[in-house]
């Protein structure tokens, strides 16, 4: 699969009057006067001081305000005022998403190039972001409106190719010409993670016909593989001598051979931890003899984008030649209701010699993932992430804007947690209480696969916990933010991309590790 962008983001310091552009954008704060852009304002005589005087534009996030500069002397053709919200509330989140909202309006347009201005300013209330964290994000933004979720449609396409993309620094922002070598690879960085946001969101937006395990290997080895990655793809004879009966078993109803997609980063002199990261990969998962029912089971299609946000993730870590090790596993296979298919009662054995009692053939994910951990610390990972759409349960407790994550120590999960708040991110912390695992008793085995609809989240996470050999662990159950069921300024219906950025920024914080 080929990278989705196709140029780089220029990264320029120029008057505003100076920049060549179809459209010229601004973010513009709530109660803001135009004196702090004078000058654009008399340029396109008046029109922001009317609009503002009318109330037609106040400011508010994603409030859009176009209108042609008049001056001749200007090169940019039409300026756009993008409403940014309360000034001290203006944080990277929302620079990122104003990014994205004006490019999906360049493209409804058919507008062929955009310079995006950066504020001066630039409140934070992290308090850790600078300006290259600014810039950082505004590529980002700009590159993830790029996404074509219409690769199947034959007819007319509802947007237009992506423009030429542009960050223009003004003289307002405090940078000196020293410090642009740092502005630029910080564009060039977030163009990275945003493409690779972009490819995850093509690979979870595949049909299952098209995505089987197999494909989602080559595919995603192929991806991976860019960034300079090693990668191994383990064959159903290979995973069945690894002793991997929970894979095997759920992979068992499908006419469809497993996968284990294993993806190595080993930069030179590498020492100290070992980030291991398991995604997991049901390419598609109709809930086995557990059927699901009809309606909207063709979404799950994207039951992979876990696994495709850890294939993706490696791609920037090793573009980007992260200073540590690390170790991605995606088992991959469909959940099918075969002939062959797993019933409940079951039992099944996993690569460390567990055994599970499947109760609900719906929860193979847990599953998968458990084979998935064993492996990871196998081959020496010192730090866990696994990241997956897991259970409706989290969908009900977060809803569709906030991924759920849980894990072990307390640190560990709030590294995690803040890396994942700065990427884009959001998620929130869930308990662990040893206590819930008294659901996934077993009368003949040593746990159920699933704990029953109480707490379902919260137990399904336990059972992960229990393959994950007393590391440092975090699961993101990222079951309701995988794919916006309605479209938002800043995102399109369809596939998103989450974690991808998160896992790959977690990869340069290995200093504040314990």
């Amino acid at each position: 699969m080929p990278s989705v962008t196709q140029s780089a983001i220029a990264c320029i310091r120029a008057p505003l009057s100076t920049i060549e552009t179809d459209l010229l954008v601004v973010p513009w704060y709530e109660a803001e006067a135009p004196g702090r852009f004078g000058e654009l304002d008399r340029a396109t005589s008046g029109e922001i001081t009317r609009a503002l005087s009318s109330k037609e534009f106040a400011g508010k996030p994603f409030d859009i305000l176009v209108t042609p500069i008049i001056d001749r002397s200007w090169k940019a053709k039409r300026a756009a005022f993008v409403g940014a919200g309360v000034e001290s509330e203006f944080d990277v989140r929302l620079a990122r998403r104003l990014a994205t909202t004006i490019t999906l309006l360049a493209r409804q347009r058919r507008i062929e190039s955009l310079a995006f201005v950066l504020r001066p300013g630039l409140p934070d209330p992290s308090g850790d972001v600078d300006v290259a964290g600014y810039l950082q994000a505004i590529a980002e933004g700009l590159t993830l409106a790029e996404f074509d979720g219409a690769s199947y449609k034959t007819g007319e396409a509802a947007l237009g190719r992506a423009p030429r993309l542009t960050i223009a620094l003004t003289d307002m922002v405090d940078t000196s010409p020293e410090s642009m070598p740092r502005c630029e690879m910080a564009v060039a960085r977030g163009r990275l993670l945003g493409d690779c946001s972009n490819l995850a969101r093509g690979l979870t937006n595949e049909p299952g016909n098209a995505l089987t395990p197999r494909e989602f290997a080559a595919r995603a080895g192929t991806i991976a593989s860019e960034g300079g990655v090693s990668v191994e793809i383990l064959d159903e004879h290979q995973i069945a001598a690894l002793n991997m009966g929970l894979l095997l078993g759920v992979a068992r109803g499908s006419s469809e051979p497993p996968r284990l997609m294993v993806f190595r980063h080993s930069p030179p002199g590498a020492t100290g931890p070992v980030l291991g990261l398991v995604g997991k990969g049901i390419t598609f998962d109709t809930g086995g003899i557990s059927i699901k029912p009809a309606d909207g089971m063709e979404r799950m299609k994207d039951d992979m984008a876990g696994g495709a946000a850890v294939a993706c993730a490696l791609r920037a870590i090793g573009k980007l030649g992260a200073p540590m090790r690390v170790i991605g596993v995606v088992p991959a296979t469909e959940n099918m209701p075969g002939g062959r298919a797993i019933k409940p009662g079951d039992i099944l054995k996993s690569a460390e010699g567990k055994t599970v009692e499947v109760i609900n053939t719906d929860a193979e994910g847990r599953l998968i993932l458990g084979d998935g951990l064993c492996y990871k610390h196998k081959m020496g990972a010192t730090h866990l992430v696994d990241v997956a759409t897991l259970t409706g349960a989290i969908v009900v407790a977060l809803g569709k804007l906030t991924s759920g994550i849980f894990g072990t120590p307390d640190w560990w999960v709030d590294q995690v947690r803040r890396v994942g708040d700065r990427a884009g991110d959001r998620m929130w912390p869930m308990p662990t209480d040893p206590d819930y695992f008294e659901q996934l008793k077993s009368e003949i085995a040593d746990f159920t696969n699933t704990g029953g609809r109480p707490g379902g989240s919260i137990t399904a996470a336990l059972f992960l916990k229990e393959f994950s050999g007393g590391l440092p662990w975090a699961h993101v159950d990222i079951a309701g933010t995988a794919w916006a069921e309605e479209a938002r300024p800043f995102m399109p219906k369809g596939a998103t991309g989450v974690a991808v950025r998160t896992l790959a920024e977690l990869a340069f914080t290995s200093d504040a590790w314990k």
